[in-house]
């Protein structure tokens, strides 16, 4: 085989072997990042429960408000009670009164209803606050697990960054420029072997001439069709 074909074959397969280790990284980091989703959704539940509740206090504060000032409105009704002269005052008097002690009593069930909401929206926030607390701890200890497999993996990689620079500049820079542009689109089916006369990147068949100077291996014969590199892998 063409020495710089078969530098190629090197290369490419060390490139395959560079781009393997990305994955590898994002599958370590998965259950990390399954984590950290978990803490997000948590965290902006906990947001949510604490904005409602912050809005059930606020009517809280409105009806305790308006209770104050029925209170001071049945002060007054009092004091002119004192006052009466007819008795169509006294009617007005007494329908006012009845009125405001209704509303008095509608206030005092809705601030009871919400006091018994709020109560119920800040124990599930103590829950959901408690299970982020967990997480988080699940975290740290996840976090150094993934760490130590991430710096492995990524030692690995430096080794095959480092064997694919020392064959690089063994060779015609001609060459690798040539495949570096192939790459660009092909990415890792830029050097490909035939199989039954068809180039391995577009399965599209070659021609009798082009599979010949495969086979032969002579030189760097590229796909008439996709352009890659082309190779013979086949048994003879």
């Amino acid at each position: 085989m063409n020495k710089h074909l078969n530098q190629l074959i090197q290369i490419a397969n060390l490139d395959k072997e560079i781009d393997s280790f990305e994955p590898r990284i994002s599958q370590a980091k998965k259950e990390l990042n399954v984590i950290l989703q978990k803490q997000e959704n948590l965290q902006n539940e906990i947001e949510e429960l604490q904005t409602t509740a912050k809005e059930i206090s606020l009517s809280i504060q409105k009806n305790e408000n308006h209770l104050a000032e029925l209170s001071n409105k049945l002060d007054e009704i009092a004091k002119k009670t004192k006052l009466i002269k007819t008795e169509k005052e006294s009617k007005a008097l007494s329908l006012e009164e009845e009125l405001a002690k209704e509303q008095i009593g509608f206030a005092n069930e809705e601030i009871e209803r919400l006091n018994t909401l709020i109560k119920a929206k800040n124990e599930i926030i103590a829950e959901r606050q408690t299970n982020l607390d967990e997480l988080k701890k699940e975290e740290e200890k996840v976090a150094k697990e993934v760490e130590i497999v991430v710096q492995k993996i990524k030692e690995e990689q430096q080794k095959i960054f480092a064997k694919k620079e020392s064959l690089i500049a063994k060779m015609d820079q001609k060459i690798i420029s040539f495949y570096e542009k192939i790459r660009k689109w092909a990415k890792n089916s830029s050097v490909v072997p035939i199989t039954r006369q068809a180039c391995g990147g577009c399965f599209i068949r070659i021609n009798d001439k082009v599979y010949a100077d495969v086979i032969r291996s002579d030189d760097i014969t590229t796909c008439p069709h996709c352009g890659r590199i082309l190779y013979n892998n086949e048994n003879p």
